[in-house]
């Protein structure tokens, strides 16, 4: 335990303590003095501070003080009852700060109270309650423009978690400031209580226990109970202020004497107009013109330096501006930064601004969060953040999706309608606009509100605007999500591997295979659509392997069959039966004769003419089975799988192709058609 915790700890216990053992004065007046320094030291604090977690202990700070006052009160009570003398703190705030008099003390005790209890205090614990109130109200509004801007790329992972860590900050100091606010009225009350106690008990015990008169007894006991007031009310006076503070400079950017000078005294005029009518008191009114005209002139001269400094602020301004431009035509910076290219973009006419702006209802940014948390569970990829912007050359309509600065899908949407899909058999067709799905290149109309339920009853899939955005989004991500995995994106998919699996990685990376090697393989695993999320496996499987062998691809089978389970479970739905293409045998070794060996790895020669077939024979197959309403899968042996992936690679990329090993043994397996030459 720290030196600091120690002291906190015995700070705490020696309150505690005030309350049972007895004080001699001498420390009990150290202990007042430390009391007024406290409160002072609190309240400079609170001024300076620019915003209110800079002070986030206020609340536990102000019950501790709450409480240090409440013992030293119970010190004092016990001195001057039992011993009629608390210590000569208690007694110069009786004489001196009350001039002598007892009745000017207890009045000036009455109005620290009353300020403290009714003006402060009242309006401190009032704020406090509709600042806590209004934190919360506002904390998901808060939380989605982090959100919100964490897509648009102003902001990073880490900064998007300090600024959602601030806001819980936020919500539990005010709520705690609501709280505590209770304890200074409560301090209030507390305080004008012991004043008559140590009044009318001091003036009972002073006659019946020491013998005093009645004039000696209400003079000695009134002075002491006055100066105990008021030595506890100063240092109270002054934490309510502290707490008035920070609770109502919540939305100060800088501390008390930036606001006061940067906000009372910004305009000049005004203070020359003060100046004028506090002269012209001065002149007719029986304020003599001595006390007047001097603080006229110098307001008039704090508003003519006001009116200078602005003068110079403002010419500084514009040249530090014209610096700035010059120096950022002649930096090579300003070229640099525009080398960078995003990973995702999003762009659109502004037309569809609504689409992305939360005050008109959109919620694209709210999609683009379950997109990215969707295929993070689906392909096991961390997304990069999607950068979202108007861009006026495209249509109004318009908007484009670019991968790495290129356009790689877009489409045209019309706001207020409804993209409505034939599934081939509708019971009545609806009029609309003719456009074509751009997800998945699907014939569709644009209808209205009013078409839209006989639409649905019709059997046509009806969706709106942001579904169309999010859906074309989410497939383009799949497609190439082999291109938007990286090096550095592999580094931190094996950073979050190792948090757990550490000597796992340890026996992969770098030994056996490079982050290099390991991201090939990853990568073409997602460019056939197969999920990475099980790092494990896939690590376990190179590891295994990794020391025969470098090559990729062959990497990537051992990989693909590692996950035959999960590679079953993707394309066949439990108890259903897996219907395929299936490769004949003659296909099977033509394709395997073509194989040739290279300093690189293997690759394909196939002939032009066998392609061809290949190509032609295939599309029949798969169309065939497209029209019945069924996914068309290609089946063939392991050892050509890759092979024939690569030979249909370009015109059928989104045709998957398993190997026998790549399924479960229990998956039924129902041959649909063959591919042979």
């Amino acid at each position: 335990m720290k030196i600091k915790d120690i002291a906190v700890l015995a700070g705490i216990i020696g309150i505690v303590l005030m309350m049972i053992l007895p004080i001699p004065t001498w420390l009990l007046d150290m202990l007042l003095v430390i009391n007024i320094s406290l409160a002072l030291m609190i309240l400079l604090v609170a001024m300076n501070s620019k915003e209110a977690l800079q002070f986030s202990i206020f609340p536990a700070l102000l019950l501790i003080t709450t409480l240090f006052r409440l013992a030293l009160n119970i010190s004092t009570t016990k001195l001057i009852l039992g011993q009629g003398n608390a210590g000569s703190v208690v007694a110069t705030f009786g004489s001196w700060i009350a001039g002598g008099q007892i009745a000017i003390g207890f009045i000036v005790f009455l109005i620290l109270v009353v300020v403290q209890f009714i003006v402060i205090t009242k309006g401190s614990e009032r704020v406090a309650e509709v600042a806590a109130r209004f934190t919360l109200d506002a904390m998901p509004g808060k939380q989605m423009s982090i959100d919100a801007d964490l897509n648009a790329g102003l902001i990073n992972e880490q900064q998007a978690r300090e600024r959602r860590s601030k806001i819980e900050r936020e919500a539990d100091f005010y709520g705690a400031m609501d709280g505590a606010s209770k304890f200074v009225k409560g301090d209030a009350i507390a305080s004008i209580i012991i004043l008559l106690i140590n009044l009318i008990g001091g003036f009972i015990i002073g006659m019946t226990v020491h013998g005093l008169a009645f004039a000696d007894a209400l003079s000695t006991y009134s002075v002491l109970t006055i100066g105990d007031g008021l030595v506890s009310q100063i240092p109270a006076l002054l934490i309510s202020t502290a707490a008035g503070l920070i609770v109502t400079r919540a939305s100060s950017e800088g501390n008390l004497a930036d606001d006061i000078t940067g906000q009372l005294f910004t305009y000049p005029t005004l203070l020359y107009i003060v100046a004028f009518v506090i002269a012209m008191l001065g002149f007719f009114t029986p304020i003599h013109v001595i006390t007047t005209l001097p603080l006229a002139g110098l307001l008039a001269f704090a508003g003519w330096r006001m009116q200078n400094n602005l003068n110079q602020k403002q010419v500084a301004e514009e040249q530090m501006e014209e610096e700035q431009q010059i120096e950022e035509v002649r930096s090579p910076e300003s070229v640099i930064n525009l080398l960078q290219v995003d990973p995702i973009e999003f762009e659109f006419g502004y037309g569809l601004i609504p689409l992305a702006d939360n005050q008109q209802g959109g919620d694209l940014l709210d999609r683009i969060i379950m997109i990215r948390r969707q295929c993070a569970l689906e392909l096991g990829l961390v997304v990069p953040v999607i950068r979202i912007r108007d861009n006026i050359q495209l249509r109004p309509n318009e908007y484009v999706i670019k991968i790495k600065g290129n356009v790689v899908g877009g489409g045209e949407l019309l706001l207020n309608h409804y993209l409505a899909m034939s599934p081939g058999y509708e019971e009545e067709s609806v009029t609309g606009i003719e456009t074509t799905e751009p997800a998945f290149g699907l014939p569709a109309l644009w209808i209205d509100e009013v078409t839209k339920d006989r639409a649905e009853l019709a059997g046509y899939t009806v969706v709106d605007p942001p579904s169309v955005v999010a859906t074309h989004l989410t497939e383009l991500i799949k497609k190439h999500a082999h291109e938007l995995l990286g090096r550095q994106e592999t580094k931190a998919l094996v950073d979050n591997l190792r948090e757990n699996y550490a000597a796992l990685v340890d026996e992969l990376i770098p030994s056996v295979l490079s982050i290099g090697d390991v991201q090939k393989v990853l990568a073409k695993l997602l460019r056939e659509k197969v999920s990475i999320r099980d790092m494990v496996t896939i690590f376990e499987t190179l590891a295994d392997y990794g020391t025969y062998t470098k090559d990729p691809d062959v990497l990537t089978e051992y990989v693909r069959q590692s996950l035959s389970r999960q590679i079953t479970q993707q394309f066949s739905q439990k108890g259903e039966t897996l219907r395929v293409i299936t490769v004949g045998p003659g296909l099977e070794k033509k394709i395997a004769e073509s194989v040739q060996q290279s300093d690189q790895g293997s690759y394909l020669a196939l002939d032009p003419a066998s392609t061809q077939s290949v190509y032609q024979k295939l599309t029949e197959q798969v169309n065939r089975l497209i029209q019945s309403g069924q996914q068309p899968v290609v089946l063939t042996s392991p050892t050509i799988r890759m092979y024939l992936r690569q030979v249909i690679e370009r015109t059928m990329q989104d045709i998957p192709v398993l190997s026998y090993s790549e399924l479960e043994p229990n998956v039924e397996i129902q041959s649909v058609g063959v591919v042979n030459l």
